[in-house]
């Protein structure tokens, strides 16, 4: 007789989320257990050709083979690059003066009140 494994499918949105438990034979791969999941019913803007997938948060290849207890996780887009992001408010917080504008640290009240008196008028 077959091994059946136990394996979760998850999947986020910021206003849903399901995590789908199937039951594929020992040897399913990735793929086969998301088509399984009827996560599609739930998302079906899911496009496995472009989003990327992981188990236990690594990500991993459509064909990957699964253990029991594994967690499938599909991965949403991103919207935005976080380094571009992370850059643009260093930059916002070296303009207001919440950071240093050479080490990028937080400025001590003294050089911050040396800096204002020594500003021309």
């Amino acid at each position: 007789m077959d091994k059946k494994l136990t394996i979760e499918v998850a999947y986020a949105t910021p206003e849903k989320q399901v995590l789908l438990t199937v039951h594929p034979k020992e040897g399913a791969t990735v793929e086969e257990c998301i088509k399984m999941s009827d996560v599609f019913e739930h998302f079906p803007e899911i496009d496995l050709e472009q989003q990327k997938v992981g188990i236990w948060n690594k990500t991993v290849k459509l064909d990957a083979k699964l253990r029991d207890g594994d967690r499938i996780e599909i991965y949403r887009p991103l919207i935005a690059d976080p380094k571009a992001v992370r850059k643009r408010r260093a930059e916002e917080a070296k303009q207001s003066g919440r950071a240093d504008r050479v080490t990028g640290g937080r400025p001590d009240a003294k050089r911050r009140a040396q800096a204002e008196e020594s500003k021309p008028e």
